[in-house]
C-alpha cells in the first residue's frame, strides 16, 4: 500500500521522483512517532500556514479510509462512537490566536512556534517545518527548540533548502522558481504522507 501511494505520486508529478526516498523517510519517522504514543506539530506561514491546518484535517478524520473505532471504544462510548472516526494526533500552530497574539506582543513574534514547541513537544514526537524558502525565522526557531526537546523535525521546503535543512532529520525540497509553483508540489507530497499513515494505522 505505501509502494501504491508513492508510486502514483510520482506517476502523477514526475518532477517529485527524486524526492521519493525523503518522502519514505519522512513517512518512517511520522509511523514510528505514532507506533510510539507521539503527535505530530506543524507549523509554517502564509500558504504554508494554511497547508498546516489542511494537514491536521487529513490526519484527524477521515482522508481515503474509513476509519471506524474499535470494539471496545464502541461499548465504553454508546451511540457516541457512530459519529466519531480513528484519529492521529496532530496539532497546527498556526491556529492558537490567543496564544499566538499575546505572545507576539508580549514576548517576539519570531518565537511564537518555538514557544508551542516547548509546551506541546516530548520526546517521540515529530515537528513538519513548511517554509518554501527555508529560512523564515519563526520556523527556524521551533525546528531548533524540537531538536534540543528530542523531537525529530520534517521540513517541507523549495529552492536549496534553505537554513531549514540543517535543522532538519529529513528534508523534503519540492521543485519550482517561484514560492507558488513550490506550494503546488508540497500539497501532493503531504496528501501522500496522510494517506500512507491512514493506511498504515486503519
Amino acid at each position: 500500500m505505501k509502494k501504491d501511494h508513492l508510486n502514483r505520486l510520482t506517476e502523477r508529478y514526475p518532477a517529485l521522483t527524486p524526492r521519493r526516498g525523503e518522502i519514505e523517510e519522512a513517512y518512517r519517522l511520522l509511523k514510528q512517532a505514532y507506533e510510539g504514543g507521539g503527535k505530530l506539530l506543524v507549523c509554517g506561514n502564509g500558504g504554508s500556514a494554511a497547508d498546516a491546518e489542511h494537514i491536521v484535517g487529513e490526519l484527524m478524520k477521515g482522508f481515503c479510509l474509513p476509519r471506524p473505532l474499535g470494539e471496545a471504544e464502541c461499548e465504553s462510548l454508546g451511540k457516541l462512537a457512530e459519529k466519531l472516526q480513528g484519529a492521529l494526533p496532530a496539532i497546527a500552530l498556526t491556529g492558537q490566536t490567543a496564544l499566538s497574539t499575546a505572545f507576539a506582543n508580549d514576548v517576539d513574534p519570531e518565537m511564537v512556534f518555538a514557544q508551542q514547541v516547548y509546551g506541546y513537544g516530548k520526546p517521540g514526537d515529530v515537528l513538519l517545518c513548511i517554509s518554501t524558502s527555508g529560512n523564515a525565522q519563526n520556523v527556524l526557531n521551533a525546528a531548533r527548540v524540537a531538536g534540543c526537546k528530542g523531537m525529530r523535525v520534517i521540513g517541507l521546503t523549495g529552492k536549496d533548502g534553505g537554513r531549514l535543512k540543517a535543522f532538519c532529520d529529513v528534508c523534503i525540497i519540492a521543485p519550482g522558481a517561484s514560492t507558488a509553483e513550490i506550494q503546488e508540489y508540497h500539497l501532493p507530497v503531504y496528501h501522500t504522507l496522510c494517506a500512507m499513515l491512514e493506511a498504515a494505522f486503519f
